[in-house]
């Protein structure tokens, strides 16, 4: 399916760069949170909930060329459309100090495309590349890597219908546990593709004085394996996710307080289904509610909902020999039986109710915090952002939901800003970590993170629970930014089925990411950033594994189009299970833009 997916996500790139586009459901989650239930649109501005954004961090750029860099973004609103393609060449000197491993040195051959839209339609951006590797000397062999993000918003009909488009390609390495290296480079052991991509359209109008909203979006979310890892001791490979279709969809309609009641009333609905191949999953989730919104200043005001939800988690065996093992597919996933019939691994059908407080005291200020019953049980979440002026962005989220990998991931890239700027890593070529929009306004508000979503590829639904925060602070032509999150997954399984040991199986994801840059001279551009993550499985067999890294870079304007570009970076990776990687990489490269 990879080559049939990398076409794919080209193909809506270029319609996305064309005028294709979106606006995101109104949910709050990075990474896999809940739903939000506030109407933005059926009460007063100054006494509505944010729609539950994602925090990030980011650096900025302000040049017409963006290095390669991990873990950021440029913090900067763009004036007009920019479509630059390009070449590149690069030669890198790969060392893996620890354990000692033969010096390897390859060259890359890239093509891609930059893409900043800015129109009376459309806003977004797209970042595509594809690479060739050539082998020169240590033996990793060739390989071919295809990475990019991309996120758009077109107005179909100003004020009333958008349509939105979000997409990511990235490359990892996944460990025996199931946790996500986000950053690999060398071309051995377990490396992955993992393609998302979603799209669907968003309505807010009124009849009368009855504000109505709607939203759905349709995603697919693929990981597929490039090398095989050989599994130590002879052990089972790990259950990872393959693939999944998601649908979800809200709708709400109410009155602002005062229109008819002292209160505003609005009633809500929402609906999420994922279907995942691995054992044919199933997640369900549908509620039906309604909320009150009562306003006590112009920037307070108190919100409480009531409603009914149904979740539904559902699985089917996997298939046997005749010898009672388990049969595996060519994929390296459990066979699934279909002779039986999907066993109920989660449900819960009842009543829930949340309560909070909202402050929006402007466009650049707002913050909610909630305390109700989901899932039979407590459940706390809350969103803020904050930007005091031009040069200043703090937001961070607490998150609460239920999602198998690809709902994770499809709901934390609805959460991108559309001013966003791509910032990749010089080695790897990933795209990534966190995302900052410039301003409080547009479809997703503050920011969002792809890293908790991607700290597991763990196939089974989950329940996700966590938070995350950044500061991004640009200083005259000096662009910082600092971000961090945490995330747990607590594993759902259906009893007597192959992974019946793994339900309430518990992982848990640290990461942060940091950077700053500026200008040398006119030509010169310097960039610094460092990364880290920290993923841990009660698992016992597996334990944690801590994966970092700081790099550097520095970019030259040869020419207008003529770029060239230096990168050093030292990475480590720190299991508990087997013995600890330090790994050092220098790089030389020139890229041409066509424009």
């Amino acid at each position: 399916m990879k080559g049939v997916w990398t076409i794919t996500v080209s193909a809506v790139a270029l319609i996305a760069s064309a005028g294709g586009g979106a606006s995101a459901l109104a949910q709050a989650a990075p990474g896999g949170a809940g739903l939000s239930y506030n109407n933005a649109t059926a009460v007063d501005d100054t006494a509505t909930a944010p729609d539950g954004t994602s925090a990030s961090a980011s650096s900025a750029s302000d040049g017409a060329y963006t290095p390669p860099l991990a873990h950021g973004n440029a913090q900067r609103k763009h004036k007009r459309t920019k479509i630059i393609p390009y070449l590149e060449v690069d030669q890198t000197v790969y060392d893996q100090v620890t354990p000692h491993q033969p010096f390897v040195t390859y060259t890359t051959v890239a093509a891609g495309v930059d893409v900043q839209l800015n129109d009376k339609r459309t806003t977004g951006f797209v970042s595509l590349r594809y690479e060739h590797h050539f082998d020169e000397a240590g033996g990793i062999g060739n390989s071919d890597t295809f990475t990019g993000i991309l996120r758009t918003t077109t107005t179909i009909i100003p004020r009333t219908l958008t349509f939105d488009v979000g997409g990511l390609a990235t490359r990892t390495s996944i460990e025996q546990s199931g946790g996500v290296l986000i950053n690999p480079i060398e071309n051995q052991g377990s490396i992955y593709q993992i393609y998302s991509i979603y799209g669907g359209p968003s309505l807010s109008t009124h009849a009368g004085i009855v504000g109505i909203k709607a939203a759905y979006n349709v995603g697919y979310n693929e990981i597929d394996q490039i090398y095989h890892y050989a599994q130590a001791n002879g052990g089972a490979q790990p259950d990872l996710f393959g693939h999944s279709l998601t649908q979800q969809g809200t709708v709400s309609a109410g009155v602002r307080p005062g229109a008819v009641l002292p209160f505003g009333v609005t009633l809500i609905g929402s609906y999420l289904k994922e279907n995942i191949n691995s054992l044919d999953q199933q997640l369900i989730d549908e509620r039906a509610g309604v909320e009150f919104t009562q306003p006590i200043s112009r920037a307070v005001a108190l919100v409480a909902d009531i409603g009914w939800e149904k979740v539904a988690v559902s699985q089917r065996n996997a298939e046997f020999d005749g010898n009672g093992i388990p049969i595996l597919a060519a994929n390296g996933q459990y066979a699934v039986d279909r002779s039986q019939p999907r066993q109920i691994a989660y449900k819960t059908d009842g009543l829930t109710w949340d309560v909070g407080v909202v402050w929006h005291p402007s466009k650049r200020t707002m913050a909610a915090a909630y305390v109700g019953r989901r899932y039979d049980s407590t459940t706390y979440y809350g969103s803020l952002f904050h930007a005091p002026d031009s040069r200043q962005t703090l937001s961070a989220s607490v998150y609460d939901g239920i999602y198998g990998f690809g709902s994770g991931l499809m709901t934390a890239l609805q959460q991108v800003p559309t001013d966003s700027t791509v910032v990749r890593d010089p080695f790897s070529g990933n795209v990534g970590g966190c995302y900052t929009g410039s301003t409080a306004g547009g479809a997703s508000p503050g920011g969002g993170c792809v890293t908790g979503a991607l700290g597991s590829a763990n196939a089974l639904v989950f329940r996700s629970r966590g938070f995350n925060a950044a500061y991004g602070l640009n200083v005259g032509r000096l662009n910082f930014s600092v971000g961090g999150g945490y995330t747990t997954r607590r594993y759902i399984a259906a009893p007597d089925t192959i992974l019946a040991s793994e339900n309430g199986k518990l992982d848990q994801t640290w990461y942060v990411d940091a950077g700053i840059s500026g200008p040398i001279d006119r030509q010169t551009r310097f960039y610094v950033s460092a990364f880290g993550s920290i993923y841990h499985t009660d698992t016992y067999v597996y334990g944690g594994t801590a994966d970092w890294g700081v790099s550097g870079s520095l970019v030259h304007h040869l020419t207008d189009r003529l770029v060239a570009t230096g990168s050093f970076e030292v990475m480590g990776v720190n299991p508990q299970i087997s013995q600890d990687q330090l790994e050092t990489l220098g790089q030389l490269g020139l890229r041409y833009n066509f424009r």
